[in-house]
């Protein structure tokens, strides 16, 4: 009767378990000397563990089978928690991606900046469109399911543009930080609205152009974008947690640009009282209660050691003198210090630390009233998952006036150090070079070769003018960039584009006071984008290839051995990722500034990628979400 029970029990779950305990059971008579009641102890001992061995392998088979339907598609913005966005799917490869056609096109019938990484869950495809729209639809298809037709506050100021960098999809809802500062949770089913928090008011004060000298040009020019609050994120959902940060608090004020093409504008930093502090937080998934927020700056200690160079050793031309000297006046800095936090954290799911970088101080560009290191503005930080508590930060440029915020998203994996595998965060910084931490402890373990060329990195404005490059652009700006951890590289989108940084400094007089603010502007000379493959372990390029504009986007690579790409001019490509040759090549109607992903479908894999262009740079405004498969 127990060997029946056990036989039905491990009903088609490890067979040679089973075998195994038939043959103890059956043993010859002369190796059964023991007692009928000794016997039967055994036997229940037995299979007590054989029960615990079957649950694991029941549970292992449950894990392989979510393993393998979450490797078919892309759940999060980064692909997993690490952020690497390397596809571990092959179908499509170097011998036959030319023959990549379109799958299907959908247009969203919303024109405007568009940033967000798709999530495809469940055969499903979540899009965040500009405005805070969602859409749902059927990934094969690309046929509509649903929609979320966002409804901003009334009067809310939109500081930061209309993009969205795209949803979090966990346990049947779908989850956007919103440009009026709020967190929304909609049924994955139906689009139907779950909950709805504000997650920030709307309080602090944002620059204005009355603050300009009547002698400047660009005191005449049209605001388009100033310091604010908003959520530009795609949040990120981890054991019950939904976790977003907020934007805008150093935006700066941005003028229109010079020409349909310019990148950028003019960014003013007006001293002032301007802003707020930045902050992550956490929200209950099924309520929307928050559970913990981490504020970027913080009340005590935010002006740090007054470090007179870079963690290694590069002068900051800073004035510390003055600086100290200018602390008195400025006390309650930290409640207008800025520190926006722009792109999705990666998550060590082993010792539950999260990792994101931040933004400028505020006022942008302007130091005189935010002396000191401004804590913990253009750093990588990293926090406990489940209280919010700081664990350690790596502040790349101590009080920034350059606007260099660590904007690509950090990338998880394990480094080779003298052929031992080391835990470490990997970011590619807008100073033009990639950097890698020690997770445990931040400690800095390499930094890479430039990837962009550098000039008069860290000098300051003047009356009359400072070119200089990398600048406010980057480097790589907020693009992700691609981990290949199996052969140690990085693959970077990379930014070309000299800025001019000028000081107006005008005395107080008629009984007006005195004026000084500093801005950024990009100058006449030739601009480009670069693709990088950079070798972790020698720091060098292990190739490039040059592009006709500055790369505004991410990449997507696949261990089919290809890695795509987007341009502002609508070129959609697919390069070899171990040589950097061009083997397919599309056209979009509008910027390919979005991240591309991949995912499979019946055993059919999908490129899908959106176009809709970037109105900073100029590149063409669209509408589109373009899905390619190979041609039968």
């Amino acid at each position: 009767m127990l060997i029946n029970a056990f036989a039905n029990l491990a009903k088609g779950i490890h067979i040679c378990i089973l075998l195994s305990t038939k043959n103890y059971l059956f043993r010859k008579p002369s190796m059964q000397n023991h007692s009928t009641t000794t016997m039967r102890n055994q036997i229940s001992k037995t299979l007590m563990v054989l029960s615990v061995s079957i649950s694991i392998s029941a549970c292992v088979g449950v894990s392989n089978q979510q393993n393998t339907a979450k490797a078919q598609e892309w759940p999060s913005y980064g692909r997993d928690y690490t952020n690497q966005r390397f596809s571990p799917l092959t179908q499509i490869n170097p011998q036959n991606v030319k023959n990549l056609t379109l799958a299907w096109h959908f247009k969203s019938g919303v024109s405007a900046t568009f940033q967000a990484t798709p999530i495809v869950a469940g055969g499903v495809m979540y899009v965040a469109l500009p405005y805070n729209h969602v859409v749902a639809l059927d990934a094969k298809t690309g046929q509509e399911l649903w929609r979320y037709k966002h409804e901003r506050r009334a009067q809310w100021k939109m500081c930061c543009g209309p993009a969205n960098r795209g949803v979090a999809v966990n346990d049947g809802k779908v989850y956007i930080g919103t440009v009026d500062a709020r967190l929304i949770a909609l049924d994955a089913k139906t689009g139907q609205k779950q909950w709805d928090i504000d997650v920030a008011d709307d309080t602090a004060l944002t620059e204005n152009a009355s603050a300009l000298s009547n002698s400047d040009a660009k005191s005449k020019k049209d605001i388009y974008g100033g310091t604010g609050i908003g959520i530009n994120m795609a949040p990120v959902v981890y054991k019950g947690k939904v976790i977003v940060g907020v934007t805008g608090v150093g935006y700066g004020l941005h003028l229109d640009t010079p020409t349909q093409d310019a990148p950028l504008g003019a960014v003013v930093g007006v001293d002032g009282r301007y802003g707020r502090p930045g902050f992550l937080a956490a929200y209950d998934a099924h309520t929307g209660k928050r559970i913990w927020q981490f504020e970027t700056i913080p009340s005590q200690g935010w002006e740090g050691e007054f470090a007179e160079t870079t963690s290694d050793g590069i002068s900051l031309n800073r004035d510390i003198a003055s600086e100290k000297a200018n602390m008195q006046n400025n006390q309650d800095a930290w409640r207008y210090g800025g520190g926006s936090a722009w792109s999705t954290p990666a998550i060590d799911t082993q010792t539950n630390t999260l990792f994101f970088g931040t933004g400028n101080p505020s006022p942008q560009m302007n130091d005189t009233s935010r002396p000191g290191d401004n804590l913990y503005t253009v750093s990588l930080v990293a926090l406990d998952t489940e209280t919010g508590r700081l664990k350690w930060y790596y502040q790349q440029v101590p009080h920034d006036v350059w606007g260099y915020d660590l904007a690509s998203p950090p990338v998880l994996f394990n480094y080779q150090v003298e052929g031992k595998p080391v835990a470490a965060v990997g970011q590619a910084s807008k100073t033009g070079w990639y950097f890698i931490n020690d997770r445990a402890t931040g400690k800095l373990l390499k930094k890479s070769d430039a990837f962009v060329p550098q000039k008069n990195l860290f000098a300051k404005a003047t009356q009359e003018g400072t070119v200089l490059y990398p600048g406010i652009l980057g480097g790589s700006n907020w693009s992700p960039s691609v981990l290949d951890e199996a052969n140690q590289i990085s693959y970077v989108a990379g930014i070309h584009a000299p800025i001019k940084y000028t000081l107006v400094d005008e005395p107080a007089k008629n009984g007006k006071p005195a004026i000084r603010y500093a801005s950024s502007e990009p100058t006449k000379d030739p601009r480009w984008g670069v693709i990088s493959a950079i070798n972790l372990a020698s720091g060098k390029m292990q190739w490039q290839v040059k592009t006709e504009q500055p790369l505004m986007g991410g990449l997507l690579a696949t261990r089919g051995g290809l890695l795509f790409m987007g341009e502002g001019n609508g070129n959609f490509n697919a390069y070899h990722s171990q040589t950097g040759d061009l083997l397919w090549q599309t056209k979009v109607d509008a910027g390919v500034n979005a991240p591309p992903i991949s995912y499979s479908i019946e055993g059919e894999q999908y490129i899908a990628v959106a176009a809709g262009g970037n109105a900073i740079f100029g590149f063409t405004a669209g509408d589109n979400i373009v899905v390619y498969k190979l041609a039968h």
